[in-house]
């Protein structure tokens, strides 16, 4: 799309504003918000550092990287769109991160995904990816001594009982879900079913199946639309892996399958049966989630999930149509054929937990992997297969010489350095159970 292309599009919906933005390690949008009569007029930059900065915007030292040079960020046509929730008609773009000398920088999360996706694009392989993203609303306050809560609801009560799949709890909130359901559909967010999941105030959405790279964009976006939406209704909404200490915590599922050229689901045969290609693509993840762990669960807080074994799978399991297992196969038709990654917290940033997924599932096929055998009944008594804690997680990426050769070394060194610096700084944090058990009992 030509700036004379983009001017038309902006003059068109009379739009006064443009949020440029980069998504960074965390998911979070970097960037400028430009006068649209001026975008496109000149070069757009930001620091390369952006992609080094912790969850509480401190910077890490970052050896490959120490002169902070500048990026040149260019518009992406295809994810111009609204932003329907300001007063002042305005737009949003994503920006792809290049050097000087026109390379891409390797560290961009959207980047790494890209990098990932070529490579299933050397073979003659499309994946096609739909997430499922979990949150929470809750009532806002700004203690963050005080646990949080879930929100009144229309009928000016707080919803006490657990209640999955209650249509009638869902209602409690139908003025924001509205909303929300029209601002994605503003943004050509294209999210599917909605439902109540098994904490108070805890929705499930689904979204509808296609490319990683415009999947993940539209969780990015999603996110920042539901914190907006809950906004107008005087809640809050948090992603949190494990927002409440006694409720369930809060998952981004991910189904996956890989098509051929010609569209084709590589996971079936002719015959309709599964093939050796599906297998070793569990086999993939069975063997090398544990070395990508640290993008499913990016956070001390994504552990805290995994604490009860019953409310989240901690396994590397696969079976069909079972809920209890990490890797489900859906019951589904031959044409239909996927895995659905159960192990991701909805706090991850979705270029990365993408580019995770895919590369284990990549690596199994290329080794020819495989899986164990598909579990018989539950496996929520079985053995914790997963990291226990954020620290074995980083070493485990760190140290993985085939997660480094999927996502590339500058960015394992600098997502594992980034992890450290954020772990150190929850360290030096004493916490109230310290200060109440601890302290005159030591």
């Amino acid at each position: 799309m030509s700036n004379d292309i983009f001017q038309s599009w902006l003059t068109e919906r009379k739009i006064e504003d443009v949020e440029a933005f980069v998504p960074d390690m965390a998911g979070s949008a970097r960037g400028k918000v430009i006068p649209a009569d001026k975008f496109g007029a000149g070069k757009i930059k930001m620091p390369e550092a952006i992609f080094a900065q912790t969850i509480s915007g401190d910077y890490v030292d970052n050896e490959r990287n120490v002169e902070d040079r500048d990026m040149q960020l260019v518009p992406d046509p295809h994810t111009l769109r609204p932003v329907p929730w300001v007063a002042d008609p305005a737009a949003s773009v994503f920006l792809d991160c290049y050097r000087s000398d026109g390379s891409p920088v390797e560290t961009s999360p959207r980047a790494v995904l890209r990098n990932v996706l070529g490579k299933f694009e050397s073979q003659g392989w499309v994946p096609v990816v739909a997430p499922e993203v979990e949150f929470y609303l809750i009532n806002p306050h700004s203690d963050p001594s005080v646990e949080a809560e879930p929100p009144e609801g229309r009928l000016g009560w707080t919803e006490g009982a657990r209640q999955p799949y209650s249509v009638d709890a869902m209602n409690d909130f139908e003025p924001f879900i509205n909303d929300l359901y029209s601002y994605c559909e503003d943004q050509g967010i294209r999210i599917d079913t909605l439902s109540q999941e098994m904490g108070p105030a805890q929705f499930e959405i689904n979204f509808l199946h296609g490319n990683a790279v415009d999947l993940a964009d539209q969780v990015f976006l999603f996110k920042r639309t539901v914190r907006e939406a809950a906004i107008e209704h005087e809640m809050h909404a948090t992603f949190l892996a494990k927002p409440m200490a006694e409720e369930a915590g809060s998952a981004l599922h991910v189904h996956q399958s890989i098509v051929d050229k010609s569209g084709n689901n590589i996971f079936s045969g002719k015959d309709g049966k599964p093939t050796d290609l599906f297998y070793a693509y569990l086999g993939g993840l069975q063997a090398y989630m544990p070395q990508a762990m640290l993008m499913f669960a990016p956070y001390v807080n994504s552990y805290r999930r995994f604490l009860n074994p019953w409310a989240s799978p901690v396994n590397l399991s696969w079976a069909v149509d079972n809920r209890t297992v990490g890797l489900r196969v859906p019951d589904a038709e031959p044409v239909n054929r996927r895995i659905e990654n159960r192990l991701a917290g909805s706090d991850v940033n979705p270029y990365l937990v993408l580019a995770g997924t895919l590369a284990c599932g990549y690596l199994g096929m290329m080794e020819g992997l495989k899986p164990t055998d598909p579990v018989e009944g539950s496996a929520y008594g079985e053995d914790f297969s997963l990291h226990r804690h954020i620290h074995a997680a980083n070493e485990a990426l760190r140290e993985s010489e085939a997660m480094r050769s999927m996502l590339g070394d500058n960015f394992v060194d600098l997502y594992c350095k980034l992890k450290d610096d954020e772990y150190k700084e929850f360290q030096e944090i004493i916490t109230p159970w310290e200060r109440e058990i601890l302290m005159f009992n030591v």
